[in-house]
């Protein structure tokens, strides 16, 4: 397979206000944004389930007994 099998136009062969219209929209298509597929409400569920309790100081002391630490 080699780019003649692709069966795309050259830009040579195009006429003039063809391939002018044919590169605007290469370029229009590389300007537009892309919108993500995750919204944003998922992700901020996503970083509070991450999200670690913070632990007092007497639960430290509990969970340090447990261990075997001192």
């Amino acid at each position: 397979m080699d780019l003649d099998d692709i069966h795309i136009p050259s830009i040579q062969d195009l006429s003039h206000d063809e391939a002018i219209e044919h590169l605007r929209q290469i370029r229009l298509s590389r300007r537009t944004k892309k919108f993500s597929t995750v919204s944003e409400s998922t992700v901020k569920k996503k970083a509070a389930a991450k999200a670690v309790p913070k632990v007092s100081t007497s639960d430290a002391e509990i969970l340090l007994k447990l261990l075997g630490g001192s």
